[in-house]
C-alpha cells in the first residue's frame, strides 16, 4: 500500500503545543487523546510486530501498530473491508435505494453542543420516517430493511450533519406471505419524506428540551428560556428540510461500492491532502455545486485541525445502525425468509456466504504468494527502542 506524501499526523505534528494553547477554551481531553493516537499511529510508540506467510513461510521486517482510533484516517481500512465482508452475505437479490436526511443550518450549532441527544434523534427520526411512510398502504405497504449511516462533515470539513440510508427497494408484506418490490423508477415520495422527518425531529426536540436533556452554552444560552426555545422551533417549519432520495440503482454490486463510501469515513483522508507549507493546509474537496469539479482549499492548520475536531463522536457512540427486517433482534429470521421469497424457494435457510466472508481476517496478505499473513513475534515500545530502525520501505 503506497503512503501518501502527507498525512493529518504530520499536520498535528506541525502544530504542536501551541495549537493546544490557543485553543484552550474549547479543546478538552478527548480531543488531546483522538491527536496524540494520530501522532503516535504506526511509529515506534505504539510497538510492532512481524509477520510470517503461513504457506510459503515469507517473513517481513518489523511494522510498526495502529492506535486503532475510530478517527484516525489510517486505521479504517481494515475495520472497513471486515465490514463489508460481513455484509456481503446479507445483500439480497434486488436493486438498491439511498436516501440522505439533512439537518437544516440552524440546527447544526444546537448538534454541536449536545451530540449525544442531536445525533441519537438524527438516527431515530429518519429511521421511524422511512419506516412509516413505507409501511403505508397508499405508498408502499411493506416492511423494509436497512442500515444508516451518520456523516457529520461536507468536503470543506464544515459541520454538516447529516444520515446516509441504504434500503433494499422493496419489502416484506405485512403478513409476511411475499415481496413487494418498489416501482421501478420510484421508491417513497420525497416531499413526504421530508414533512414526516421534519415533525419528527422537532417533536423529538420538543420532548428532550422538557426532559432537560439539551444543554445551552455561548450564543445558545438564551435558547434555555422555553418561550424562546419555542419561538426558535417554529422557525424551523418556515422552510422545506433536505431529503435526497435516489433513484433504485443496480443490484447488491452496486449495493457494496455505496457500502464502502458511507461507512468508515473520517472527516478527511490522507490522499486528500496535497501541501503543508507556511503553516497552511492544501486539500482537495468536491464542488458538487458545480458539476463535482475538484477543486483545492486552503486553511492555516489551525483552522483546519479545528473543523477536523468538530466532527468527533461521543464516546461509544454507533455510527452504523440497522433499522427494520435487519435489525439485530429481527435479522435472525426475517433475513433468510427475505432471501426465500426472492428467489422462489423454502429451501434457503440463510444467503451464501462468500469466500471472502469466511476467510480468517488478515491486515495483509503475503506478497510472494498471496496467502494469509500471521503474527509472528510482538514487540514492545521499550523492545524496538533497543533495535535498529526498519527499512523506510516497511515503515508505516
Amino acid at each position: 500500500m503506497n503512503r501518501p506524501p502527507l498525512e493529518v499526523a504530520d499536520i498535528v505534528r506541525c502544530a504542536g503545543q501551541s495549537f493546544l494553547e490557543h485553543s484552550q477554551r474549547w479543546i478538552n481531553w478527548q480531543h488531546q487523546k483522538v491527536l496524540l493516537a494520530i501522532t503516535r499511529c504506526r511509529t515506534a510508540a505504539l510497538g510492532g510486530h512481524r509477520d510470517r506467510c503461513s504457506d510459503c513461510g515469507h517473513t517481513t521486517a518489523i511494522s510498526y501498530n495502529s492506535c486503532r482510533n475510530r478517527h484516525c484516517p489510517k486505521c479504517q481500512g481494515n475495520a472497513r473491508q471486515r465490514w463489508l465482508q460481513a455484509r456481503e452475505r446479507e445483500l439480497l437479490p434486488t436493486p438498491y435505494v439511498h436516501v440522505v436526511f439533512t439537518l437544516p443550518r440552524e440546527v447544526a450549532p444546537l448538534a454541536l453542543q449536545n451530540k449525544q441527544v442531536i445525533y441519537n434523534l438524527l438516527f431515530q427520526a429518519s429511521a421511524e420516517t422511512l419506516l412509516e411512510i413505507a409501511r403505508d398502504p397508499s405508498h408502499l405497504g411493506a416492511e423494509i430493511g436497512f442500515f444508516s449511516v451518520l456523516h457529520t462533515w461536507n468536503q470543506r470539513l464544515q459541520h454538516h450533519p447529516h444520515i446516509h440510508c441504504v434500503l433494499a427497494a422493496g419489502g416484506l408484506a405485512p403478513d409476511h406471505s411475499h415481496w413487494i418490490s418498489s416501482r421501478p423508477s420510484f421508491f417513497l415520495p420525497v416531499k413526504v419524506l421530508r414533512r414526516v422527518f421534519r415533525g419528527k425531529f422537532v417533536a423529538g426536540l420538543k420532548t428532550a428540551f422538557r426532559e432537560g436533556k439539551i444543554e445551552f452554552h455561548g450564543h445558545l444560552i438564551p435558547l434555555a428560556e422555553p418561550r424562546r426555545f419555542a419561538s426558535w422551533l417554529r422557525l424551523l417549519f418556515r422552510h422545506h428540510w433536505i431529503v435526497y432520495a435516489k433513484r433504485p440503482f443496480g443490484g447488491p454490486e452496486h449495493a457494496l461500492r455505496y457500502l464502502g463510501a458511507y461507512t468508515h469515513r473520517v472527516a478527511i483522508s490522507n490522499h486528500r491532502l496535497v501541501a503543508l507549507t507556511d503553516g497552511d493546509v492544501t486539500f482537495r474537496w468536491r464542488d458538487s455545486a458545480h458539476g463535482n469539479k475538484m477543486r483545492l482549499m486552503t486553511l492555516p492548520v489551525d483552522e483546519f485541525l479545528r473543523r477536523f475536531l468538530l466532527h468527533l463522536l461521543p464516546r461509544r457512540f454507533v455510527r452504523i445502525r440497522n433499522f427494520g427486517f435487519l435489525a439485530n433482534r429481527q435479522r435472525a429470521w426475517l433475513l433468510p425468509l427475505c432471501f426465500s421469497l426472492l428467489r422462489g424457494s423454502e429451501t434457503i435457510s440463510a444467503p451464501a456466504a462468500s469466500p471472502a466472508a469466511d476467510r480468517p481476517h488478515s491486515s495483509w496478505n503475503c506478497p510472494l504468494c498471496g496467502a494469509t499473513m500471521h503474527v509472528l513475534e510482538r514487540l514492545s515500545a521499550a523492545q524496538l527502542l533497543l533495535r535498529s530502525p526498519p527499512f523506510d520501505e516497511y515503515a508505516a
